[in-house]
């Protein structure tokens, strides 16, 4: 009888896989799978936006610098945001736990600040666009190498509203 109910429960797994609207895979800007979205019900969710466009850019260390790749990243929100003229973005700030709380929450209104300059640079109206900063009150990633966890914390996230 098991046998039956896990050989019915792959076959529900599957019919389900096979009925999904889900595309091609892209990855995100941490790197990891995302699945294209082509339902129009879900266009402009905030699925959407991190599916097409990623949702967070990285830093280096004690950095607040645009870097290539967050360019890369930012350009496509920026695009993304302009076929959605209804939707605002808030930018979350976030730093590593490496010094004082007062000093990270300065940095990470400056990266938070860059984020959001660069879309309103791109034509993102500024009136659509919030910044927050977090420094490393909430971090992002606890697990992992300290550099890893590090890298993963000096981060923005674009959060769609």
């Amino acid at each position: 009888m098991e046998k039956k109910a896990n050989s019915l429960v792959s076959l529900a797994a599957l019919a389900l896989l096979a009925a999904c609207e889900c595309g091609d895979s892209a990855r995100d800007a941490a790197g990891t799978d995302v699945a294209v979205l082509e339902d129009e019900a879900l266009a402009g969710s905030a699925a959407d936006f991190i599916a097409k466009a990623g949702d967070r850019v990285f830093y280096e260390y004690d950095k607040s610098n645009i870097s290539p790749e967050a360019e890369a990243t930012l350009s496509r929100q920026a695009d993304w945001l302009k076929q959605h003229s209804e939707r605002k973005i808030l930018v979350e700030g976030h730093c590593d736990e490496r010094g004082t709380r007062e000093y990270n929450l300065g940095l990470g209104e400056r990266r938070a600040d860059a984020a959001a300059r660069y879309l309103v640079d791109h034509g993102v109206p500024g009136d659509r666009v919030r910044t927050i900063s977090y420094g490393k009150d909430r971090p992002i990633a606890a697990q992992g190498t300290q550099e890893e966890v590090y890298r993963m914390n000096r981060v923005a996230i674009s959060v769609v509203e």
